[in-house]
């Protein structure tokens, strides 16, 4: 008996395609984001980026809520770059925090696990260099609401810089992946603070070069330290700073860093390839920009700006006195006139009705933004204000106005005023404040409102003796309209510097004050 035969129904000639087919490019791309958002949650997990980032947007905060009459008039030109240093130390923490992420599997020693995985290793350290980018979304978006915060006040001055507000995000995100470049490359914990304290000496260097009018190297820098406008405010044009050159020089730095992070860990890709050289040239290009050029023309724009400021300011008339500005400040000659207004209602004589020139004036000869004095005009009816405007600055631009009135021009404070004219002065400042005692103290150098001191003033200060300081307190304790007409009916000898301190008191009505008048003190 014959055994049958059989023959298969069917055979699989093809493995599964699932099986030997790679990932399709979009599955990648895909995968690449799922671990980029994942890598983004662990880095919001990590405490000290959650710490210094709450501690960057609460100083933030407390800036913003400060009383400070001078908040009330914020120069844009220098709020920008207010920015730039407050998310430093959340910077750092980025960093620190990345370089941990990427050094992960190292620790845990999980590297073979995900040697086998379809995802190549420079991908997962795209993922690692995305996930730095919400952080720096965050960081834009603080320093914007700061910005606009500022800038949305009615008494904001002049205007911002894109270029400088890019610089906190763009650090923020060039610390990032620093970390993850430093992972990849020297794979230590201890890494990431040598670089901060490497990098941090470096940027101290690199501000003290900058600050060489001639000498671009400290804009290698990606933060300035000591370059936030600490000192007065000057123009935007008068600052010669290539805020949109610096900017690109970060962006294409971020960019090239996360680049050479992507080679280093195998991405040898053509589109990596291309990336790094536009990054590399875009880098090149803010470098070569950041480069001065017409360093005389600025030069000398600073020179006519603080030299000759009727060239380049407009003026507008109020009442009988002219108010002259730099252009951006052009919005706050209104106030100015103001102060005007009401110090010039307690004069007497032609003083009452005198034509004043208010004309705003900075030295810019020993560099921008610097700590200086101003020297007292020599013309007569000619009143000095400064770039700053609001809280302090107000009493001590009603006491320019004051001495002028007094004294012919801004000058006669320099010479002695131990006499009636220092008691009158300060009267005009204080006699029609809402708060005179509070402004007395604020605008004395020594806040206080007893003894001798100093009297601070666009320009020279005003001495002030005991005794005058006496009789003032005296002047404020009496009748405002009482000692307004008794001013404006003695103005003559009030002005005068033949009289004495003693005899302003007996003409004003009040108290003969006991303590000597002792010039000079």
């Amino acid at each position: 008996m014959s055994t049958p035969t059989t023959t298969p129904a069917s055979t699989i000639e093809e493995p599964a395609a699932t099986l030997t087919e790679p990932p399709r490019e979009s599955h990648r791309t895909g995968a690449v984001l799922a671990l980029a958002r994942f890598e983004a949650r662990e880095l919001l997990l990590q405490a000290p980026v959650l710490l210094l980032f709450a501690l960057y947007v609460g100083f933030v905060a407390l800036r913003l809520m400060s009383k400070d009459g001078m908040d009330d008039f914020p120069v844009l030109n220098t709020v920008d770059r207010r920015t730039q240093v407050t998310p430093l130390l959340f910077a750092i923490a980025m960093l620190i925090c990345t370089n941990s992420a990427a050094l992960r599997s190292r620790k845990h020693g999980t590297v073979q696990q995900l040697g086998v995985l379809p995802m190549e290793p420079w991908r997962r350290t795209l993922a690692h260099v995305l996930s730095v980018i919400p952080y720096a979304a965050l960081t834009a978006l603080v320093v914007a609401g700061e910005f606009i915060r500022e800038a949305l006040k009615p008494g904001a001055i002049g205007h911002g810089s894109f270029g400088e507000l890019a610089v906190g995000p763009l650090s923020v995100l060039l610390a990032g992946i620093t970390g993850i470049l430093l992972a990849r490359l020297v794979p230590s914990t201890f890494a990431p603070i040598v670089f901060v304290i490497a990098m941090y000496l470096l940027g101290i260097m690199a501000s003290v070069l900058v600050g060489t009018e001639d000498n671009w190297v400290g804009w290698l820098s990606p933060i300035l330290f000591g370059d936030s406008g600490g000192g007065d405010p000057v123009p935007a044009d008068l600052l010669g700073r290539p805020a949109g050159w610096h900017a690109l020089y970060v962006t294409g730095g971020c960019v090239l860093l996360a680049c050479v992070a992507l080679l280093v860990s195998g991405g040898r890709t053509r589109a990596v390839k291309t990336a790094t050289a536009l990054a590399l040239a875009a880098t090149a290009a803010g470098v070569v920009g950041q480069i001065p050029r017409d360093t005389a023309a600025l030069e000398a724009a600073r020179r006519t700006a603080s030299e000759t400021p009727q060239k380049v300011q407009s003026c507008t008339t109020h009442g009988g006195s002219t108010y002259c500005s730099f252009p951006e400040w052009n919005g706050v000659r209104s106030d100015w006139a103001e102060v005007v207004d009401r110090v010039q209602s307690l004069a007497g004589g032609t003083a009452a009705d005198a034509g004043l020139t208010v004309r705003q004036r900075i030295d810019a000869s020993g560099g921008v933004e610097v700590d200086g004095a101003l020297t007292p005009s020599a013309t007569p009816g000619r009143v000095t204000v400064g770039t700053r405007w609001g809280g302090n600055r107000v009493p001590e631009f009603a006491v320019g106005v004051a001495a002028v009135l007094v004294g012919g021009s801004e000058d006669v404070t320099t010479r002695d005023m131990c006499d009636a004219r220092g008691v009158t002065v300060m009267w005009l400042v204080l006699g029609a404040d809402p708060t005179p005692m509070a402004t007395f103290q604020n605008v004395r150098l020594d806040d206080g409102t007893t003894g001798s001191g100093e009297v601070l003033a666009p320009t020279n200060g005003l001495s002030m003796t005991a005794a005058q300081t006496t009789v003032v307190r005296e002047l404020l304790d009496r009748p405002r309209a009482e000692i307004t007409a008794r001013v404006k009916a003695h103005w003559t000898d009030l002005t005068s510097a033949k009289t004495t301190t003693a005899q302003a008191a007996t003409l004003l009505g009040v108290k003969v004050p006991k303590e000597a008048e002792k010039c000079g003190e």
